[in-house]
């Protein structure tokens, strides 16, 4: 098992990575967390496969578990169904002295993440990551949200947890598409990292070679994001290099209507805002070949018709990182050398 400690200013926690953790769950959530209630959040999917064990061990340890289990997919990021998870937990006598675990991917990481925030104006809150997306990126670092219509994550906070379990042996039984949407915010992270981590991705010819990799490619990607993290908690700085492929990424997303997953949107939007920056000689000569290469060979997509519609330039106008007219585009000069170019909304149409 590796740890990896993540040390903020309002608080310390680790993150736990390993095969097996998923039979040592209660044990290692009894470490950080005195015997209290526990609104136990999955999905659908994921509760017919892991809900039964995971209650089972927390109660082993001593904890009374509340199952809330909510529809799969990006429509339960919604303010009304945080509502139906606040009431159930206040039916069920939930203080500020009790948790919320979340047990899935990034989906319900966000939206538990953000009940446990605004619960009560907060109480405890763990990350039992089961999809790659969330094990190499979205559990890590307190981004929590839900939508509001077709606007992405556009209600949250920054709310850390007290401790990420990551196993990859819960990736044993995600589809060869729920896993490769994934590896798109792999290869995003390596590219931002630097030349070892960019050349473990350039070794990554399969989806077979993802499943093998799995653990390495966690400790690689939540080794970088927790130091970007540590340096800069609330985006206000280096943490917005994270950000690369997403303005095109999240508009992409949203006007798929659900035929594109995350991190098959980010995949496009980080070889699409490439081809734009290399084109004006921001980014090195090859690095989008390089990048879309490695996409490309397990199956992710790397371009849209949808980049350039004039609802993609709506959705723009509406993205976190517009301030004041002004988007913060992330731009990767060479492997391992990110920058943010301030783009005026009104240039973008000549941009894109």
């Amino acid at each position: 098992m590796k740890t990896i400690p993540v040390q903020l200013k309002s608080k310390d926690y680790d993150i736990l990575i390993g095969r097996g953790l998923r039979a040592q769950i209660g044990t290692e959530v009894a470490k950080v967390w005195s015997k209290r209630k526990i609104a136990l959040v999955s999905d659908k999917n994921v509760a017919e496969l892991y809900l039964k064990e995971v209650h089972q061990s927390l109660e082993d340890a001593g904890f009374d578990v509340l199952d809330l289990v909510v529809p799969a997919g990006e429509s339960s990021k919604s303010l009304a169904q945080m509502g139906d998870l606040v009431q159930q937990m206040a039916d069920a006598g939930f203080t500020r002295a009790d948790g919320v675990l979340a047990l899935g991917g990034g989906v319900v990481g966000d939206l538990a993440g953000f009940t446990a925030a605004s619960y009560m104006r907060g109480i405890a809150f763990i990350q039992v990551a089961t999809s790659l997306t969330a094990q190499v990126d979205s559990s890590v670092g307190g981004k929590t949200a839900v939508n509001l219509k077709e606007v992405k994550n556009i209600i949250g906070a920054f709310y850390q947890p007290d401790l990420v379990l990551v196993d990859p042996d819960f990736l044993d039984t995600l589809s060869d598409r729920d896993l490769v949407e994934g590896y798109g915010e792999v290869v995003k992270t390596s590219v931002l990292h630097g030349q070892d981590f960019f050349a473990l991705t350039g070794k990554i010819k399969s989806v077979q070679d993802i499943r093998e990799q799995a653990e390495e490619l966690s400790i690689h990607s939540i080794r970088y994001k927790a130091k970007i993290v540590m340096a800069d908690e609330k985006e206000s700085g280096q943490r917005q290099f994270l950000n690369f492929g997403h303005t095109f990424g999240h508009a992409i997303e949203l006007l798929s209507h659900g035929s594109l997953r995350h991190g098959e949107a980010v995949s496009i939007g980080m070889v699409m805002i490439s081809q734009r920056f290399e084109a004006v000689g921001i980014t090195e000569k090859g690095l989008t070949d390089e990048i879309a290469q490695r996409l490309a060979a397990v199956g992710l997509p790397i371009d849209s018709d949808l980049v350039g519609t004039p609802l993609f330039f709506k959705h723009i106008v509406n993205d976190k990182k517009n301030r004041g007219g002004i988007l913060n585009l992330v731009a990767v000069k060479n492997v391992g050398e990110p920058v943010i170019v301030a783009k005026a909304l009104d240039d973008m149409h000549d941009f894109v």
